[in-house]
């Protein structure tokens, strides 16, 4: 029988959860994880739609090869979410009325 490990104290739970969790400072409204999902399709649609551009009208071996390096030198589109800060730091911050500098991210 495995062992039990021992209960965590409340002032524990609240510590774990204080660096645990997380909250979006980039202003975004709380149904902007759904935007995230969103942006992250949008991105990879539009490379894979700039990928089958590129490839269509190649049609002899010789003019792929020069739409393969095209492709393959084409520099992807990205998209990269502001990373969320620990709610001990959200807290913090809050507490002191300090402003986000969102550019340091």
């Amino acid at each position: 029988m495995p062992k039990r490990e021992r209960s965590q104290t409340p002032q524990q739970k609240k510590a774990l959860s204080l660096a645990r969790d997380g909250r979006n400072v980039y202003g975004e409204s709380n149904r902007s994880r759904r935007a995230v999902r969103l942006r992250k399709r949008l991105v990879n649609r539009a490379n894979r739609r700039a990928g089958a551009v590129l490839l269509a009208p190649a049609r002899d071996p010789e003019q792929a090869e020069v739409v393969e390096i095209r492709l393959v030198t084409r520099r992807s589109k990205t998209w990269r979410k502001v990373p969320d800060v620990s709610l001990a730091e959200f807290l913090a911050r809050r507490k002191t009325g300090t402003r986000w500098d969102l550019r340091q991210r």
